[in-house]
C-alpha cells in the first residue's frame, strides 16, 4: 500500500510516521522549497504527546522543550481564577510540552527523513489537485515554476493546511476562511525565569488576553530562558482586507498591539508591553477557522489536521488533533479490509469530535473561565468564591479537558518516564 501525503507539516509528517509504522508505503509533497524551523511557541498535549511517545520521540522532546507543570489562569490584575496541574504532574500517563513550533517540525521532520530516507519528501513540490481512478489515485502536482506532474498512490491524504487544495477540490463552493475579527500577536524573546520555569499563565478577559509560558530551559545558569508570549484581542473586522487569512508569517507592529496591553494588565511576573518591546520580530494572525465538515473521507481521498478541521488557537489544541488524527488514520488502516472501509472509519471516529472542538473554540475554550469572571467582577474580586463557585469555573476548564480527550484518567497508569 503507498499513501500519497499532501503537505509536511506536523499533521503530514506525524502521519508519515504512523504510515511507515504499520508497513504503508508514504511519499510526501511539500510546496515550500524547504522544511523550516520557523514559529513561535506551541503546548502540546498530553495524549498527543504519549503518541509521540508511541513513536519514540519523548527524548528529542524533552531536549528540545519543556514539561508543563502548571497552567494558572487569572484576570488582568493577575488575580488567580483556576490553577491546574497539567500533564505527569497531575496524574496524567504522559506530560503536557511547552515548546517552540520549529523544534518540534524539525524533530519530526528528522525522524521522518532517518526512518524513510530523504526521497520520501518532495519539496517545492505542492499537490494541486487529484482523480481517483480504479484502485488508485492521481494526483497532480506543481512546482514553484507552475510545471505539472503526476504521482500515483493507493490513497490521498490531505494535510495541507488552512488553504488546503485537497479540501477544495472536495469542496470547490467553501471560499476562504472565516475571520472572527480577533487578532492573535505572537514572539518569543529571552526571559527572566519565572517560579519554577514550568508554569504558563493566561491573563485578561474579553478585552484582551495576555498569554505567557517558557518553552526552553534556562539559558545556561543566566536566569532567563526563551518564553513565549501571545496577545489575543479583538481588532474589529475593518482590518478584514488588509492580510492573508490564514498566514502565519506576517509580522507584527508595536503600534497596533501595544493599545490592548499597556495600562490595562497588572501582573506582578511580567509587563507585558516590556517584554513585547524587548522581542526582536514578532508576528500576527487573524484568528479564523472553517465551517466544519459534514464528511471528510471521499473513496480514498481523506483530510487530516488542518485540511480537515482549522480552529481557532485556543485550549492548545490544533497540532494536537493533529497528531491524533495521524494515529487513529494509521490503526483503521491497518486493521480495515479495503482503504474505503478504513478511510471511512477514520472520518467515523474523528470529525465528530474535532467539530465539537471548533464549535467550543470559537465560545472561547477553557479560556472562557476569564471571561466570565471578567463579566462578573471587571474591576477584579476578593473572594473568587462569590464571583463564580469552583464547581462552576471546573465546568468551563475541565469540561473542555474531556472535550478535547485529555482528561484526568482513572486508575493506576504509569508515567512515561521519571523525568
Amino acid at each position: 500500500m503507498k499513501a500519497l501525503i499532501a503537505g509536511a507539516g506536523i499533521g503530514g509528517l506525524t502521519t508519515a510516521l504512523f504510515l511507515h509504522r504499520v508497513g504503508v508505503e508514504v511519499e510526501i509533497f511539500e510546496g515550500a522549497k524547504t522544511v523550516r524551523e520557523l514559529g513561535v511557541g506551541i503546548n502540546m498535549l498530553p495524549h498527543a504527546v504519549g503518541l509521540l511517545a508511541e513513536l519514540g520521540l519523548i527524548d528529542e522532546l524533552d531536549a528540545a522543550g519543556i514539561r508543563t507543570r502548571e497552567l494558572i489562569y487569572a484576570n488582568r490584575f493577575g488575580q488567580v481564577v483556576w490553577r491546574e496541574l497539567r500533564g505527569i504532574d497531575a496524574g496524567l500517563a504522559a506530560p503536557q510540552f511547552s515548546i517552540h513550533r520549529g523544534k518540534l517540525l524539525g524533530l519530526i521532520h528528522r525522524a521522518v527523513i532517518e526512518r524513510m530516507g530523504p526521497g520520501v519528501l518532495r519539496t517545492g513540490c505542492r499537490v494541486s489537485g487529484f482523480e481517483q481512478k480504479g484502485d488508485g489515485v492521481i494526483a497532480h502536482l506543481s512546482d514553484s515554476f507552475g510545471k505539472p506532474a503526476q504521482a500515483v498512490g493507493d490513497l490521498l491524504v490531505g494535510a495541507d493546511g488552512i488553504h488546503s487544495a485537497v479540501r477544495a477540490a472536495l469542496y470547490p463552493g467553501e471560499g476562504p476562511p472565516i475571520w472572527s475579527g480577533i487578532m492573535l500577536w505572537r514572539g518569543t524573546t529571552p526571559w527572566p525565569k519565572w517560579q519554577d520555569g514550568r508554569t504558563m499563565a493566561i491573563a485578561g478577559g474579553n478585552f484582551a488576553k495576555f498569554v505567557f509560558y517558557p518553552i526552553e530551559k534556562e539559558l545556561q545558569n543566566s536566569g532567563t530562558c526563551l518564553t513565549n508570549w501571545a496577545v489575543m484581542a479583538r481588532a474589529g473586522q475593518a482590518r478584514a482586507e488588509s492580510f492573508s487569512l490564514g498566514n502565519w508569517s506576517r509580522p507584527g507592529l508595536l503600534e497596533e498591539v501595544l493599545p490592548f496591553v499597556r495600562d490595562r494588565f497588572h501582573l506582578d511576573y511580567v509587563d507585558p508591553a516590556a517584554i513585547i518591546r524587548a522581542t526582536d520580530a514578532f508576528y500576527e494572525y487573524p484568528n479564523c477557522d472553517r465551517e466544519p465538515l459534514p464528511r471528510w473521507s471521499f473513496g480514498r481521498v481523506t483530510l487530516l489536521g488542518d485540511a480537515a478541521h482549522p480552529m481557532y488557537p485556543v485550549g492548545s489544541n490544533g497540532a494536537s488533533q493533529a497528531i491524533l488524527d495521524a494515529r487513529s488514520l494509521s490503526e483503521h488502516l491497518r486493521a480495515a479490509n479495503t482503504i474505503e472501509a478504513a478511510l471511512g472509519a477514520y472520518d467515523a471516529e474523528r470529525r465528530p469530535s474535532t467539530t465539537q472542538i471548533v464549535l467550543a473554540n470559537r465560545k472561547g475554550g477553557p479560556e472562557g473561565v476569564i471571561d466570565m469572571v471578567e463579566v462578573r467582577a471587571p474591576d477584579g474580586f476578593a473572594d473568587i468564591e462569590a464571583v463564580a463557585s469552583y464547581e462552576e469555573r471546573e465546568r468551563v476548564v475541565r469540561g473542555y479537558a474531556s472535550l478535547a480527550g485529555f482528561g484526568r484518567r482513572e486508575g493506576p497508569d504509569p508515567p512515561i518516564s521519571s523525568t
